[in-house]
């Protein structure tokens, strides 16, 4: 595979999806996804939420819950829960789902 995608973000498991995902707090608008970085290989999100007392990571968890159409207590931290970089475990979450979701709302230059 020559090109790299925003699959490298995304990570099968017996649980579910992993996705890597790079945050910005404080933003005008909510909007997940927002792009892709290829250098880190992450899914970028921007936050409406500011990072005080975990409501952006609140924000974050229920903004993948309504894209992917997982509850939220399907979505949890596998680290990074206090960083920019996070990792979360979406249960019971269908790969193929979750990748045919992002290539829908991500913008076309990276897909």
């Amino acid at each position: 595979m020559g090109t790299m995608t925003f699959e490298d973000a995304l990570k099968e498991v017996d649980s579910g999806v992993i996705i890597d995902i790079e945050v910005t707090p404080g933003s005008k608008v909510l909007c997940v996804p927002s792009g892709y970085n290829l250098w880190r290989k992450r899914i970028e999100v921007r936050l409406s939420q500011n990072a005080q007392k975990g409501k952006a990571n609140e924000q974050l968890v229920s903004a993948l819950a309504d894209l992917f159409g997982l509850r939220s207590s399907d979505v949890s931290f596998v680290n990074g829960m206090h960083n920019s970089k996070k990792s979360l475990l979406l249960q019971n979450a269908d790969y193929f789902h979750i990748i045919t979701v992002l290539r829908e709302k991500l913008p076309d230059d990276v897909v």
